[in-house]
């Protein structure tokens, strides 16, 4: 089965700032995570040319798309980008991990997570979202969608209700199962009705933590879980460090954690929901599924950042070919 993804294409990018003049001259304070327009992004773009930096490209569903083309499963993601280095950089990042790139482009600067180091070792994170969730409804093709099994989707992108709506409408009537990650608890609290809507109308896979779940059932995991899988086919609610829970039907399976030497969490969602999509893309029983996931996620929190070394890759092919066997 092949995977398409469809999200906000946005660059990682970590700069090590020689002090916090940067800051000043673009802003923003120092410590925080903050929105960043065009005119704040320019500055930094400008500021950053001689730093020390870092870069992968990045958003939630391409974070995930990455890690099952890098298991050896068939992905491809649809984002937009701008008409600059940055963009160009996405794409290229993407094919070399064997990801199918989709994009619509259109003029002016791409979509981008600057994480600034302070000298003291202090991060402030600036997001501009750019192009990235300004896809509308008729730039998501048919043709595209009919190659694949699955579609992902992020629950970030249900700022933009058109497009969500009207890309599982396409993806259920060409035969695709639709999964959605709730992204946040705060997204979960801003569109909870048209999740109500959404949810049992066209999902059939559906991921959340434990935040997001409760905040979206007013239930306690345990229960919020078999709760959601009587509106879905699957339901998965990760719980951290006390492994996931995953639902179907009436049967739920405890998925413990996987890995020890937890360092940074950033893409723990995200490098699980791409083991299991792959373990379900390769036949695997839902519990199986959900033990890769829990590896990959194991793996992750290792290190700094949302994406496994490359040096890794090897290896977790081996244990999950065992997994699956």
């Amino acid at each position: 089965m092949k995977i398409v993804g469809l999200g906000n294409a946005l660059v990682d990018v970590l700069l090590r700032l020689e002090s916090d003049e940067t800051l000043s001259t673009i802003g923003i304070r120092k410590g925080v995570m903050e929105m960043i327009d065009e005119r704040q992004m320019i500055a930094l773009r400008t500021a950053q040319k001689d730093l020390e930096r870092t870069e992968a490209p990045g958003g939630s569903v391409c974070n995930t798309m990455r890690a099952i083309a890098l298991l050896g499963g068939e992905s491809g993601f649809v984002g937009k980008i701008g008409d600059d280095a940055v963009g160009a950089y996405y794409e290229s990042a993407l094919k070399k991990a064997g990801v199918a790139p989709y994009f619509i482009r259109t003029t002016g600067i791409s979509g981008s997570c600057t994480v600034l180091i302070s000298p003291d070792g202090e991060r402030t994170m600036c997001t501009f979202l750019g192009p990235a969730p300004t896809i509308s409804p008729d730039e998501i093709r048919e043709s595209v969608l009919s190659d694949y099994h699955i579609i992902y989707i992020e629950g970030y992108l249900l700022v933009n209700e058109p497009l969500v709506r009207s890309a599982m409408e396409k993806a259920k009537r060409l035969g695709l199962k639709v999964a959605l990650d709730l992204s946040n608890f705060n997204i979960v609290e801003s569109f909870k009705p048209l999740l109500e809507d959404l949810i049992p109308r066209y999902v059939d896979i559906l991921f959340s933590n434990e935040s997001e779940a409760e905040t979206f059932t007013g239930q306690p995991a345990r229960e919020a879980v078999r709760t959601l899988a009587k509106q879905v086919s699957i339901a998965l609610v990760t719980l951290g460090k006390e492994g996931s829970l995953i639902a179907s039907g009436d049967v739920c399976h405890a998925v413990p954690a996987l890995g020890e030497g937890r360092v940074d969490t950033t893409g723990a969602g995200d490098n699980f929901a791409a083991g299991f999509l792959y373990g379900i893309s390769r036949g695997a029983s839902i519990d199986k599924a959900g033990l890769v996931g829990s590896l990959l996620a194991g793996e992750v929190v290792r290190v700094v950042g949302p994406q496994i070394p490359e040096s890794a890759w090897e290896q977790i092919k081996l244990k999950v070919q065992g997994m699956l066997a």
